[in-house]
């Protein structure tokens, strides 16, 4: 049961992680410095942005409890 539960949690956090915007230029940027990296910027997510990333956090969170689970048990 725990490990559909895992299985199901490891797909809808593949498809998460796959539909959010990249946030950076990408590797070019890497590599000619263009744009500047800013760590600390305050950029806000909002809409379908704020409910991916929060659903995402909450996947993940899920899917270290259920591994922790199916390893004690």
């Amino acid at each position: 049961m725990l490990n559909a539960l895992l299985m199901i949690d490891s797909a809808l956090l593949i498809i998460l992680t796959l539909l959010q915007g990249g946030k950076s230029d990408g590797i070019s940027g890497a590599f000619t410095g263009n744009g500047g990296l800013n760590l600390f910027a305050n950029v806000k997510e909002r809409g379908s942005e704020k409910v991916i990333s929060n659903l995402t956090l909450v996947l993940g969170i899920l899917f270290f409890v259920l591994v922790i689970l199916i390893r004690v048990l």
